[in-house]
């Protein structure tokens, strides 16, 4: 059989060890960058909670300083905040309605997490996946934080 003068001896192409080489780095790559990835998108969602919370307590502040109570014994004064896709909000009043605790918790991809403001102004973290020595007296968007 006669060749053409400028045709390879064989041909180009990727054996099949360096495809499979190539996968299992590819593999390796995504099984340590997917939780990573996922645990990112879950703090992004934390914001929403402290924004509500503080909006809230802004609100409860200045109904507490037209009416001289946090409402009454059962109810507090202002409705709280709606439920979001990734946090429901509820109110407790104290009984003689001077005092209140409202608390912002986790559900669906952000169940785990719950966060707390009362009338004092003092935010707490009393549920978060990962971290210890909780509740802290503060806000933490990651586990290994302190305050």
């Amino acid at each position: 059989m006669l060749k053409a003068a400028n045709t390879p001896d064989r041909l180009k192409g990727f054996t099949l060890i360096e495809l499979m080489i190539t996968v299992a780095i590819v593999g390796i790559l995504a099984a340590i960058a997917i939780p990573i990835y996922g645990n990112y998108v879950k703090r992004s969602h934390l914001p929403e909670a402290f924004d509500m919370l503080s909006a809230f307590g802004t609100r409860m502040e200045s109904s507490y300083n037209d009416n001289g109570n946090y409402g009454t014994s059962t109810t507090c004064a202002v409705a709280t905040p709606s439920s979001t896709t990734n946090f429901t909000f509820s109110c407790t009043p104290s009984s003689a309605a001077d005092s209140y605790t409202t608390t912002a918790t986790g559900q669906a991809a952000m169940s785990g997490f719950t966060f707390t403001l009362d009338s004092a102004g003092n935010h707490k973290t009393t549920a978060f996946p990962g971290a210890s020595n909780l509740p802290l007296s503060c806000w933490i968007s990651k586990a290994a934080t302190s305050c």
